[in-house]
C-alpha cells in the first residue's frame, strides 16, 4: 500500500448535511483554499471533514491538537537510531508532500507559537520551511489545510490570532435541527424514532442551560452514546444519565435539573 493510500478513507462516513456546507467546501477545495470550521463540541465538524475527504477521494491526516504540542510535532524532527540520526516527517509535512488534506482539530488547544508554523502554507507561498533540516517543502498541488475550533468555549487566552484567522475561509457549524438530529441518531444506532426524538428533547433542554450553569450543552455525539447504551439494553433514564448528564457537569443542582427532565421526558 502506498503512503497516499494508507490515509484514504475507503468507507463512506455517514454525514447528514444541514445546509450548503458540502457545496461550500467543494468550492474551497477546488481552489485549495484553507478552511476553518467553527462550532460547538460534538456537532459533527470532524465527521464532515472525513466525509469530504472521502467524497473528494483525498487522503486525510488528522492531528488532535493539545497544549503540549510543539512545532516539531507538526513538522518533524531528527531521531536517534542505530545508524546515528535520521529525519522523520511530522503529519503536516507528510500531508504537504503527499497532497493530503491536513486537519488540525481544536487548533486553539495548541500554543500560539506552534500555530505560526502553518502560516506559509496558507498564503501564496504554499510552502513549509523545515528550519532544522534546511529544507523548504513545496506543498503538493492537492494539499489543503483545515482547522477546527469551538469559539464558544475559548477564553481570550485561547483564541486564534487575527493573523491566523484571516488566512482561512470560515464555515460555521451548529447542532442539527431536532428532526435531523433524531434521524442521525436513528441512522447511527438503529433506535426507533420515538426514543430518538425523546433523546433530542433532553439534549435541547441541556443546551438551554448553557451560560446558566453549563459551559457546554449536550452534543450530538453524547446523544449517540446514550442511544447506543439503550440499544445495549440499559433503560433510557440510565443511558441518559450515564451518557448525557454525568460527562458534562459535576454540579449537583444542574444534575438534578437534568435528571428530572429525563424522568419527565421518558415517564420513568
Amino acid at each position: 500500500m502506498s503512503n497516499v493510500e494508507q490515509y484514504k478513507i475507503t468507507t463512506e462516513p455517514f454525514y447528514a448535511p444541514q445546509g450548503n456546507e458540502i457545496e461550500w467546501y467543494e468550492a474551497a477545495y477546488s481552489k485549495r483554499l484553507p478552511v476553518m470550521v467553527k462550532g460547538p463540541t460534538g456537532c459533527g465538524k470532524s465527521r464532515f471533514i472525513e466525509y469530504m475527504a472521502w467524497k473528494l477521494q483525498r487522503p486525510l491526516i488528522t492531528v488532535a491538537c493539545n497544549e503540549d504540542m510543539t512545532a516539531s510535532d507538526l513538522t518533524g524532527r531528527y531521531l536517534l537510531d542505530a545508524n546515528g540520526t535520521r529525519w522523520v516527517d511530522g503529519p503536516l509535512t507528510i500531508a504537504a508532500r503527499l497532497g493530503a488534506i491536513c486537519y488540525l482539530d481544536e487548533i486553539v488547544e495548541a500554543r500560539q507559537d506552534t500555530t505560526v508554523v502553518i502560516h506559509p502554507l496558507t498564503d501564496h507561498r504554499r510552502a513549509l520551511p523545515l528550519d532544522k533540516k534546511g529544507e523548504m517543502v513545496e506543498a503538493h498541488e492537492d494539499f489543503q489545510l483545515v482547522i477546527s475550533y469551538n469559539p464558544g468555549y475559548q477564553s481570550l487566552m485561547k483564541d486564534l490570532k487575527q493573523s491566523t484567522k484571516q488566512r482561512f475561509v470560515g464555515m460555521d457549524f451548529d447542532y442539527a435541527s431536532g428532526d435531523l438530529e433524531a434521524s442521525i441518531l436513528m441512522k447511527e444506532t438503529g433506535i426507533d424514532e420515538e426514543i430518538a426524538h425523546k433523546l433530542v428533547t433532553v439534549g435541547q433542554t441541556a443546551r438551554n442551560l448553557k451560560g446558566h450553569g453549563l459551559d457546554e450543552g449536550i452534543s450530538t455525539r453524547l446523544m449517540v452514546y446514550a442511544a447506543s447504551l439503550i440499544d445495549s439494553g440499559l433503560s433510557a433514564t440510565e443511558a441518559c444519565r450515564l451518557a448525557m448528564v454525568r460527562p458534562i457537569t459535576d454540579d449537583a443542582d444542574i444534575r438534578s435539573t437534568l435528571d428530572h427532565a429525563i424522568d419527565a421526558v421518558f415517564g420513568e
